[in-house]
């Protein structure tokens, strides 16, 4: 696993344009606002460019891939077409499935299942309908919160529209894989459960 992941803070932040149709983000250190990784998604077909400007943009398929600075490879993120219920893949950097996302039907604020590659339960991603405020969960366990706000550096951050901030507990072991299904799962949050 790559080092970059034994950190327990990234700031995300989505680029904006007004005919966007690929989902891209650049993950900063918080403090530094240091690019610490990439998350693009280059391979955009034709027809999946033209419905993300309609109504079924939340059904069209993607596949992101986060990588350094340089170019190392981290992960990948993939969904093909959906329609009721996302079912999203997690790939390692040699493109090995290591975990799996479940939408959860009926849920208010948004919600999937974190499984690993052979679907045992690791979390669960809850979401709050009344804000931009995620939790990943199992028992009485919270493994890492998504929000638009955070408390660094002795003054509130609020983050804009597509920012948000990733703080990862630091009970999480620097070498859990949970760490990188957890980051696959917040470049998903916006693609699954928010557009």
């Amino acid at each position: 696993m790559n080092p970059v992941l034994n950190r327990n803070l990234f700031f995300v932040k989505e680029h904006v344009g007004m005919f966007k149709a690929a989902n891209n983000y650049d993950i900063l250190d918080p403090e530094s606002q240091e690019m610490i990784m990439t998350c693009r998604e280059e391979n955009l077909g034709f027809f999946t460019k033209i419905l993300r400007f309609t109504g079924y943009k939340k059904m069209t398929p993607f596949h992101v891939e986060i990588k350094t600075p340089s170019g190392e490879k981290i992960l990948s993120v993939k969904r093909g077409v959906s329609i009721f219920l996302s079912k999203v893949e997690v790939l390692d950097e040699n493109d090995k499935l290591i975990g799996k996302f479940n939408q959860k039907l009926f849920s208010i604020g948004g919600k999937f299942d974190v499984l690993d590659a052979n679907d045992a339960f690791m979390c669960q991603l809850k979401g709050k309908w009344t804000s931009w405020d995620f939790k990943f969960v199992r028992d009485d366990m919270e493994f890492a919160h998504v929000s638009k706000k955070w408390a660094g550096l002795g003054k509130e951050l609020f983050t804009s529209a597509d920012n948000y901030m990733l703080e990862i507990n630091e009970k999480v072991n620097p070498d859990n894989p949970i760490r990188l299904l957890i980051l696959a799962a917040v470049m998903c949050i916006d693609m699954v459960l928010k557009e």
